[in-house]
């Protein structure tokens, strides 16, 4: 059974960084396209950003430029570095991979941002 546990959430001051990691675990197979997504309270659940196997990667406009995902194939794992955090960047985020065309997500890490 494909598991997705992340780590690295916490609460961290305006203007400081943070680094989430997302591990899968209960497959032999290399996971295609991994994202993060994030959800606050009465929203939907809103992508993030995401990368492909092969590297190519796309951001939220609220996040480009402050945010880098990055990957590692061989542990299938994805990281996610957030620097100059905002207080809007406050938020529960989840990630996702695509193994074998299946979505799979994680449990969810809390991100707070305090001014």
């Amino acid at each position: 059974q494909v598991q997705l546990v992340e780590s690295g959430g916490g609460l961290v001051q305006a203007g400081g960084s943070l680094r989430l990691s997302c591990a899968a675990s209960g497959t032999i197979f290399s996971a295609n396209l991994m994202g993060w997504y994030r959800q606050t309270p009465g929203k939907q659940r809103e992508l993030v950003a995401r990368i492909t196997r092969g590297g190519s990667t796309n951001y939220a406009d609220s996040v480009q430029g402050r945010f880098s995902i990055s990957r590692e194939n061989a542990k299938n794992t994805v990281y996610l570095q957030m620097d100059s955090l905002k207080p809007e960047d406050t938020a529960v985020y989840y990630c996702t991979m695509e193994i074998r065309w299946n979505d799979y997500w994680g449990q969810g890490t809390q991100v707070t941002v305090s001014s």
